[in-house]
């Protein structure tokens, strides 16, 4: 590992989407090609042991990291979905946003129980979306192995949301309190 700092690479927007509000923005991250591979390493690196087959990512950002860490871990990757995206018969899992739900799917092919999952995402707050794949993954009859995040807004409790659901590991390279 490098001595970069991760942190000093994502970029703060305050009062967007709304007032009080600070968004993280890891585009500034992204477009840093060692910070960006940086950021790969050490999630890949941490997860390297975990016998992981597939890797979740829900859109859009997740896609940017889960990706490259599937391919690290020489694992396949596995969109997760708004409804309507996906051309096959899909698994759906409804989940609580601020104000409603929402609902992510994947294909009921993706996954079967011989696979070890480890969920990645850009970032893991109030926790409803790492719920919601949870769901999926255990529906498909599967185990997650872990849950990979660059930002963790610890201010939040994800951790509290997820204790329920799952005893698998979750890693954050910032945390956000």
């Amino acid at each position: 590992m490098s001595d970069i700092n991760l942190e000093d690479l994502i970029t703060d927007i305050a009062d967007y989407p709304k007032p009080g509000v600070v968004f993280k923005d890891i585009t500034t991250l992204l477009k840093d090609s060692e910070g960006f591979r940086e950021a790969v390493d050490r999630i890949a690196d941490h997860f390297a042991d975990a016998g992981v087959t597939k890797v979740l990512g829900a859109e859009a950002r997740g896609f940017t990291i889960a990706a490259p860490v599937a391919y690290r871990l020489g694992a396949g990757f596995v969109p997760v979905r708004k409804p309507g995206k996906l051309p096959r018969e899909t698994y759906a899992q409804e989940y609580d946003l601020e104000y409603g739900t929402d609902k992510l799917e994947i294909h009921q092919d993706a996954l079967d129980a011989s696979d070890v999952v480890l969920l990645v995402d850009d970032l893991v707050a109030t926790g409803g979306t790492a719920v919601a794949q949870i769901r999926l993954v255990e529906r498909s009859g599967a185990r997650v192995a872990g849950m990979g995040f660059l930002l963790e807004l610890e201010f939040l409790n994800p951790r509290e949301v997820l204790a329920p659901h799952t005893d698998a590991e979750l890693f954050s390279l910032i945390k956000v309190r």
